[in-house]
């Protein structure tokens, strides 16, 4: 199972208003250079991601978000992604990145990374699926 990491800006960005999960497009994204929890924005220019092309769309997939409060407890969920290769393979990535592709300030603002432990690469037509919380929707974060 894959360990999960917040960027630690992610928690003023909350309180700042950076993120809209009402209207907001999150996405996932894949790379193979370790993430860095201090930074505030995701781009690939410092985390280079696979190619786009064989089944990976530049800028990964976005995840659709809902949002619950129980008595206080307010919990944020995302669909699962699902990457298939197609002709030629996906990889090496070992990490999944979360980040708000709709914010302006920071653009792109970081949320989180999921570590899957050792690189992976997709042969043609294998799949790869980023689950939060191993469920879908899985829950990507919860604020009591």
């Amino acid at each position: 199972m894959a360990t999960y990491n917040k960027f630690q800006d992610f928690s003023e960005q909350l309180i700042r208003g950076v993120h809209d999960w009402d209207a907001h497009t999150f996405k996932v994204a894949l790379t193979n250079t370790a993430p860095v929890a201090t930074q505030t924005t995701w781009n690939t220019t410092d985390h280079p991601a696979p190619a786009a092309a064989n089944g990976y769309t530049a800028g990964g997939t976005a995840t659709t978000i809902s949002i619950s409060e129980t008595t206080g407890t307010t919990t944020v969920q995302g669909t699962q992604v699902v990457f298939t290769a197609t002709a030629g393979g996906i990889g090496p990535f070992r990490y999944a990145i979360l980040y708000n592709d709709t914010a302006t300030s920071p653009a792109d603002a970081a949320v989180a990374w999921w570590d899957y432990g050792s690189s992976i690469t997709l042969a043609d037509t294998e799949t790869f699926t980023v689950k939060f919380n191993n469920t879908t929707p899985g829950t990507i974060l919860t604020l009591v």
